[in-house]
């Protein structure tokens, strides 16, 4: 029943995020296209048979909400598609100039871009609340490690670029090494010196997995407060109930092993599936020993430990206070922030595009609507922060997407406009049909691949 509830939540999350991003990017069309004199038929979000339909304005046009929630399209007035009265001719988009076309075809992209903007702006004038990026241990030999990095070093710029947060130094990390041979980490010792590291990256493969642990791959972890491991929570018919662990007991030892964070409970467990371990805990003031066996799990390739619990996460309000950061800014310089959030994460898609058609990059790290439709219903869960964050991902995605000249895409149009304002006649209208079907066909196998990738983490 909560694994068909979960279900539910992300198609609501979803359908709700696809419906705003959809509407914003056909509204870009739809008003430039009125701002530049053109009469627009029909603007309808959704695809198919209507479920909602309404005519209105001096041009009567339609207003559409159709049943299949994965785009839309703004129809306007054009000799190509049927006849026109005289008096509309005037009116028509193949009319236009190509400068006209131009600017409402690119509408669509554009306002997803603003839209973007204007979420991170509501973002930072809010309060983004993170984590400093200290480092926790380095692992040695590694490329961080070769360049001085060490444990307790905080991280104060990546390439010139400010990293006051983990979710800022993750992102810029990633964002400069797509491409490059060698980052330079400006990190600030315990001692407070300053030092830049130079961190070659030429031998790291960071797009051919898919899942994109750059952290790992340079070497070190983020830095974690010793939590004592205390259960919360036992699970129903798990490896936990069956040896006895109740909630409030607090671990001690396990496996012959003194335990005193969290994190290393969790590592012991995952490290001995199927096997016998000794355990010792503090329930109600006394020590009590147990027998614990964790169960065999399989995922993605990987064979781990499991035993059922809930683990109770309680960090010391001075080290919460030390290690919380908070990002607000004002109005203007949100909206800078903003821009150049933008305009980085823009940067990153196409990044990452490039190394997809040369094979640098795994088509594994494609997704497609269900695993969208699973990200939207987690970050709708934890809260309007992070689906706002979320909306203006992938409207920035939708944006770039969408001014890729591939014929079928705004951007395909757009292509065909530059050319016919270099030779000053427009592209044959056979060229145009032989594009769209090049264009149906990239984008049937990108969805495709997206799919499958979708189903195999589905059943992952």
């Amino acid at each position: 029943m909560e694994g068909l509830v979960s279900i539910l939540y992300s198609i609501a999350a979803f359908v709700t995020a696809i419906g705003i991003l959809v509407t914003i990017h056909e509204f870009g069309h739809f008003w430039v296209a009125r701002k530049m004199g053109v009469k627009v038929l029909r603007f309808s979000v959704g695809f198919g048979k209507p479920i909602w339909k309404k005519t209105a304005g001096p041009d009567q046009t339609e207003y559409v909400l159709a049943c299949i929630p994965l785009g839309g399209y703004v129809k306007m007035l054009d000799e190509r598609e049927g006849d026109v009265a005289e008096s509309d001719l005037d009116r028509t988009f193949n009319r236009k100039s190509v400068w006209r076309r131009f600017a409402i075809v690119a509408a669509g992209p554009a306002f997803n871009f603003l839209f973007a903007i204007a979420a991170y702006s509501l973002i930072y004038m809010m309060g983004v609340v993170g984590v400093k990026p200290v480092i926790g241990v380095v692992s040695s030999p590694s490329p961080a490690y070769s360049a001085g990095i060490r444990a307790q070093d905080t991280i104060l710029s990546v390439n010139g670029i400010k990293t006051p947060s983990w979710e800022k130094a993750r992102f810029t990390l990633l964002e400069e090494s797509v491409g490059a041979k060698s980052i330079v980490i400006e990190v600030e010792r315990a001692d407070l010196q300053i030092k830049k590291a130079v961190v070659d990256i030429s031998q790291l493969k960071l797009l051919q997995k898919e899942q994109i642990d750059l952290i790992g791959e340079l070497g070190f972890s983020a830095w974690r407060p010793d939590i004592p491991p205390i259960i919360d929570e036992v699970v129903a018919g798990g490896a936990a109930q069956a040896a006895g662990l109740l909630a409030n007991d607090q671990i001690i030892m396990l496996g012959g092993e003194m335990i005193t964070n969290v994190h290393r409970w969790v590592e012991l467990i995952r490290a001995n599936p199927e096997k016998s371990l000794d355990v010792l805990v503090i329930r109600d003031s006394q020590p009590v020993s147990l027998k614990l066996t964790p169960k065999l799990r399989t995922a993605k390739g990987e064979s781990y430990g499991f035993i059922g619990v809930m683990n109770r996460i309680e960090i010391p309000n001075d080290v919460r206070q030390k290690m919380e950061v908070v990002e607000r800014y004002g109005p203007i310089d949100a909206l800078g922030e903003s821009i150049d959030k933008t305009w980085r994460m823009s940067w990153l898609t196409l990044k990452v595009l490039g190394k997809l058609v040369i094979g640098e990059a795994s088509v594994k790290n494609l997704s497609g609507p269900i695993t969208i439709a699973r990200y939207a219903g987690i970050s709708a869960q934890v809260g309007l922060e992070q689906f706002i964050t979320f909306l203006a991902i992938i409207s920035i995605s939708l944006g770039v997407l969408n001014l890729l000249p591939v014929p079928i895409l705004d951007g395909g149009h757009l292509f065909y406009y530059l050319i016919e304002i270099i030779k000053g006649s427009p592209v044959s209208e056979t060229i145009e049909v032989v594009g769209q079907k090049i264009g149906m066909a990239l984008l049937f196998g990108l969805m495709s691949i997206a799919i499958y990738n979708d189903l195999l983490r589905l059943v992952g």
